[in-house]
């Protein structure tokens, strides 16, 4: 069996068993980078002697009896928002691009701890702002299964990595579905942890109130070791929340006997492609298989989401990127003659136009005048979705819907078209607006063999029950399996 296609509990165990050498695991997706990577282009930078010094280390380790860790030996893609020492770290844009990090963000200090190994930077939307990976400053990322059509945003890079199985593991930042939406759109599994379980310490924010660090893989049982590695609270994020972390791995055997379903008739809407439809209703019909039962349900504030989001999230923009003018660090414009032009020119040649677009929008938002108008009223709609939420949970324990309205679109398709890319992300906003934990799990494909994705959102801390369910769901179904052709 080739290195690549092994899960990343697999490659843990044979590489503490010291069956296989971590060394070698890391040659050979390096190896697979280096062939693939020129058409996907999912990688910034591959950290190619870093990534072989580390695996060195592991296996160093190892040999000499020492704990190695839980992820010893597995090569993980980061996405390029969080900072890694001594590593640029430029969120896809121009204004960063000559940013080195000088201190390692917590999740990547615990992923140390644990044994992985760091195979390279993944592109995204610039600043995680977009559903395509077509705002990035560098280049476009292309969707393994069709090169011809975007693998989703803004963690595109990260999915695509490991649907093409140049990593088992990635991360990727989730601010109104960024992780669950190029999951189902690629193919692989992807979780969106709740508000607080993951420490943003270290993750260059979009919008503080809404992002939160989860894992892409190919399988449960992978997003649950991963997930247990990151996870917990830490003093450096003041939105961290002081919760113990259960056993994911155990929790995954968990009967879904009794599983209480629920199918809200807003997601399930007139306009959605006909076939991710059937895919996602066959794929509840699954769950029910293993016991679980279904119950329609109503989230009547769902038609606010997008519209709440698009106030919220640009708004916190506006502020988190007011840091970078040009003076303390990232890009300085040039021949410039007073304060303020070097403000005006630095932003306006560092930004790319969505990150402006959203920057004015959360502005505005902002201003005297229509703060109250705008701002604070979304706030005050963002608490009934989330009361929707609450009251849906005392009569379900999981929620399904679909990820995506549709299959990957044509690159292009829809950039020329702000609202219609927004579109892209209406089942998977309220999840960050609520502060819950979202997963996406591949559930089948359209004729033209593109993936579709399942959706289960749960209760604040209950990743473990949607990743019991997405175990459950893999035990008779393939898709997971499935890899696009090299």
């Amino acid at each position: 069996m080739s290195f690549t296609a092994l899960s990343a509990a697999e490659i843990a165990a044979k590489v503490r068993s010291q069956e296989m050498k971590a060394e070698a695991i890391t040659t050979a997706y390096l190896d697979r980078i280096r062939t693939l990577d020129p058409k996907i282009k999912a990688f910034n930078e591959v950290f190619i002697d870093r990534a072989l010094k580390q695996a060195k280390d592991v296996d160093a380790k190892i040999s000499k009896g020492e704990n190695a860790g839980a992820l010893a030996g597995v090569p993980i893609a980061v996405k390029d928002n969080m900072l890694i020492r001594g590593e640029r770290c430029t969120c896809s844009s121009k204004i960063l691009e000559r940013f080195v990090a000088t201190y390692d963000a917590t999740i990547i200090r615990k992923l140390r701890a644990a044994g992985a190994v760091f195979l390279g930077r993944t592109n995204l939307d610039e600043f995680a702002m977009g559903s395509s990976t077509e705002n990035s400053a560098f280049h476009t990322t292309r969707n393994p299964w069709d090169t011809e059509r975007i693998p989703g945003g803004s963690s595109g890079g990260s999915a695509a990595a490991v649907a093409a199985r140049m990593a088992p593991l990635a991360l990727g930042s989730d601010t109104g579905g960024s992780i669950r939406q190029p999951a189902a759109l690629c193919g692989i599994l992807g979780l969106k942890p709740t508000y607080g379980r993951v420490s943003r310490f270290g993750l260059i924010a979009f919008a503080s109130s809404l992002d939160q660090i989860g894992p892409f893989a190919t399988t449960a049982q992978d997003a649950a070791l991963l997930l247990q590695a990151i996870a917990g609270h830490d003093d450096r994020d003041s939105t961290s929340v002081d919760q113990p972390v259960p056993d994911y791995a155990a929790q995954l055997g968990h009967s879904l006997k009794g599983l209480r379903v629920g199918l809200p008739k807003e997601y399930f809407i007139s306009g959605m492609d006909p076939e991710v439809d059937k895919a996602v209703r066959d794929a509840i019909k699954v769950l029910e298989s293993f016991g679980a039962t279904t119950k329609p349900i109503s989230l009547p504030n769902t038609d606010h989401c997008l519209s709440v989001y698009y106030i919220l999230a640009p708004s916190e923009a506006s502020s988190n990127l007011s840091r970078f003018d040009g003076v303390r660090y990232g890009r300085r414009a040039k021949d410039v003659k007073n304060l303020l032009e070097l403000y005006e020119k630095s932003r306006g040649e560092g930004f790319g136009p969505e990150v402006k677009r959203r920057i004015m929008i959360g502005t505005y938002a902002l201003s005297s005048g229509y703060y109250d108008a705008y701002y604070a009223k979304a706030q005050k709609v963002r608490t009934l979705v989330k009361q929707d939420f609450d009251q849906a949970f005392q009569e379900v324990d999981v929620i399904a819907t679909p990820t995506s309205p549709s299959p990957a679109f044509k690159i292009g398709e829809k950039s020329s078209d702000p609202l219609q890319m927004y579109l892209s992300d209406i089942f998977t906003i309220s999840c960050n607006l609520a502060g819950l934990p979202g997963l996406s799990l591949p559930c089948g494909f359209t004729k033209s063999k593109l993936p579709i994705g399942l959706q289960l959102l749960g209760r604040p801390f209950e990743e473990g029950t949607l990743l019991s369910a997405a175990h459950h769901y893999e035990q008779t179904q393939s898709w997971n399996k499935e890899a696009p052709h090299p």
